[in-house]
């Protein structure tokens, strides 16, 4: 048997190759074994499973309805030649479907929308930001960096990250900077589409991190490089790579590998760091005034509070047995108060999903909904479809 780990926005795909007489179609089979229906879960073949050089030409068939689904191939090391063929199946709860590999030529492909974008914003200073169908957000690059240590306005100096609360699916990255930069209006007023009223300044926004040290946390500056690695209708990814950091002596490196699937109200961060065994994860908690949730066992903690006219939900979400336990830490210097999961830095390797929930833009409308999406959202990262080819 072959195994294959497949990264998703929503779980890590089990794959067992086996191989059986020339009469079989190319299958894949997926088995759901929780008691959910399973669907904005990627599934991710690589030309090295599947034994083909290139999979541009191929696609995805549902046997039963003869379906042919939206596929998203990937150039992962920009070379040219495609790696990765990405999809996302719907399975019923304890339920196992079967999917063909077909020549894309045999059936034509569907039409699909960008709805996973992301790139860098040299109009916005440099900004880099990223989007799907349900959410957006956005970091900050070296010169806005400069800028706030040059005492020049406008410019931006924190490794948070920030949120852009849409409520429309189609993209908006472009439209909104678009916007601000010709003087036609601003994203800090919702004319319908949402806006950026979410204030990050040197916190952790959702997601940023952090070294704790002691009781102190220290924390890398702007991100100093990217690397836009695709979008499309399934899948954005991108890489960001900061300057070498000091946590008390300690010379940490750090870069982030951020995804964000169809579908899904959390980014998926792969963080390679050295220099510590341990790393907090951070929420923002604002003024204080909001409700903090968690549940350890699950791997997963939140916090709901008022924003302007609505609510706002953001969380974390750990694969398991790597979040070892969570701080409410509270202090009286500005933006410096976090919700932080400490978690087990494994082989120089952080995962987890960092997201959020805007009462006005999707359907959490209390805590309890938006705590009941991370449970089942953790369900299925511990528990992944189990997928299997035969050819």
């Amino acid at each position: 048997m072959q195994f294959l780990k497949t990264i998703s926005c929503t779980l890590v795909v089990i794959v067992f190759s086996s191989f059986h007489s020339k009469e079989d179609n190319s299958t894949i089979t997926i088995k759901n074994k929780l008691n959910v229906e399973r669907s904005f879960e990627t599934v991710v073949l690589t030309k090295e499973f599947l034994k083909i050089n290139d999979l541009s030409s191929l696609g995805i068939q549902d046997k039963e309805s003869g379906e042919l689904l939206i596929t998203q191939t990937v150039d992962i090391d920009g070379d040219g030649i495609m790696d990765e063929l990405l999809f996302q199946p719907k399975i019923a709860a304890k339920t196992t479907k079967e999917f063909a590999i077909i020549p894309v030529s045999e059936i034509k492909k569907p039409k699909s929308e960008v709805n996973c974008y992301s790139r860098f914003v040299p109009e916005r200073t440099d900004d880099y930001a990223w989007e799907n169908n349900k959410v957006a957000f956005r970091t900050y690059g070296p010169i806005a960096q400069k800028m706030v240590e040059d005492n020049i306005k406008g410019g931006t100096l924190t490794s948070g990250i920030d949120a852009w609360l849409k409520r429309v699916e189609y993209p908006i990255i472009n439209k909104w900077y678009e916007k601000t930069s010709t003087g036609k209006g601003s994203y800090h007023k919702d004319t319908g589409e949402g806006l950026d009223n979410f204030h990050v300044g040197n916190s952790r926004g959702i997601g940023g991190i952090a070294v704790k040290i002691d009781s102190i946390y220290y924390t890398s500056k702007n991100f100093i490089s990217w690397k836009t690695i695709t979008t499309g209708p399934i899948r954005t990814s991108f890489e960001l790579t900061y300057a070498d950091w000091d946590a008390k002596g300690n010379k940490i490196t750090e870069t982030k590998n951020i995804s964000l699937d169809y579908g899904s109200n959390l980014s998926r961060f792969d963080i390679a760091i050295s220099g510590t065994k341990t790393v907090s994860v951070g929420l923002t908690l604002h003024d204080k005034k909001g409700k903090t949730g968690s549940n350890l066992k699950e791997g997963w903690f939140d916090y709901w509070e008022s924003l302007d006219d609505s609510e706002i939900g953001t969380g974390i979400v750990a694969p398991k047995n790597t979040l070892i336990r969570i701080d409410n830490y509270i202090t009286s210097k500005p933006d410096l108060s976090n919700l932080y999961g400490n978690f087990k830095v494994i082989d120089n390797k952080v995962v987890y999903y960092a997201g959020f929930g805007w009462k006005k833009g999707s359907p959490f409308q209390t805590q309890k909904d938006w705590e009941a999406y991370l449970s089942l959202f953790s369900q299925k990262i511990n528990n992944p479809l189990i997928v299997t080819f035969k050819k």
